[in-house]
């Protein structure tokens, strides 16, 4: 089945997408600056939710939703491509975030830099129809595959493996006072790309 099924046409023509999940109406649509500081509070919450047990908690508590929210404002608008999840009430829920792959060090050329749900909007389908948005980004922009750097103890990195992603690379990072291992997985021959 193609990875945009459902999605290609509509984020590149500008028009939101809208559908069901776990019995709410989302709509998918691109970032703008006024979502900065809602886009700030899902990665927080979502840093303290997904790595809980993974990340040392003092780290954790230390995410500021200001300072998150400066780097979104300066992040924006020079994006390749930010989208945004909302739901009927108008509340950001999840976010994606990609563009060129920053460290050069893989053959793979797109990057999604952040993906991020509010936890009960998880395992409805929402991840995967943001990262399908921004594949389809990328594919237009000429990418003709990307990466995405996660945990190896992220409780949710087979969800990129669902994805067709496959384990291309490794690195340590250090995060506070912890060195953690991360994994890149790839995935080539992005629709769109050709």
């Amino acid at each position: 089945a193609d990875v945009l099924d459902g999605v290609r046409g509509a984020m590149s023509s500008g028009q939101l997408q809208t559908f069901d999940s776990g019995g709410q109406a989302i709509r998918i649509r691109r970032a703008t600056l006024a979502d900065c500081p809602a886009i700030a509070l899902v990665q927080v919450e979502g840093w303290q939710t997904t790595y809980r047990g993974v990340v040392d908690d003092d780290y954790l508590k230390s995410l500021s939703v200001t300072d998150r929210t400066q780097k979104w404002v300066e992040n924006v608008p020079v994006s390749l491509v930010t989208l945004v999840a909302e739901n009927s009430d108008g509340q950001i829920v999840g976010f994606a975030d990609g563009g060129p792959e920053r460290t050069g060090r893989t053959d793979f050329r797109g990057e999604l830099y952040a993906i991020y749900l509010l936890q009960n909007y998880r395992g409805h389908g929402l991840g995967r129809r943001l990262v399908q948005g921004v594949i389809e980004a990328l594919g237009d922009a000429g990418y003709q595959s990307f990466l995405i750097w996660v945990l190896a103890e992220n409780p949710y990195r087979r969800f990129y493996e669902s994805l067709g992603g496959v384990a291309v690379a490794q690195t340590e990072v250090q995060i506070g006072r912890q060195t953690l291992l991360e994994i890149a997985y790839g995935l080539s021959d992005l629709p769109g790309s050709r």
